[in-house]
């Protein structure tokens, strides 16, 4: 996929109230990432990385 149809797909999707976004230009490609959390979630962001991590170690 060309840089310029990432950018075309990115620009028609609405974005979300006060979402907080992180952009990051690699070569000519611009890329956007909007982070949201589920409101229903019973995990912390630190025990999900934690857990995350431990999965990544034990593939070791």
């Amino acid at each position: 996929m060309d840089s310029e149809k990432i950018t075309e797909d990115i620009s028609t999707t609405p974005p979300a109230k006060d979402a907080p976004a992180l952009v990051k230009k690699i070569g000519r490609a611009t890329y956007i990432v909007r982070v949201h959390f589920s409101k229903t979630s019973k995990e912390t962001m630190s025990n999900k990385i934690k857990r995350m991590l431990k999965n990544e170690i034990q593939q070791m």
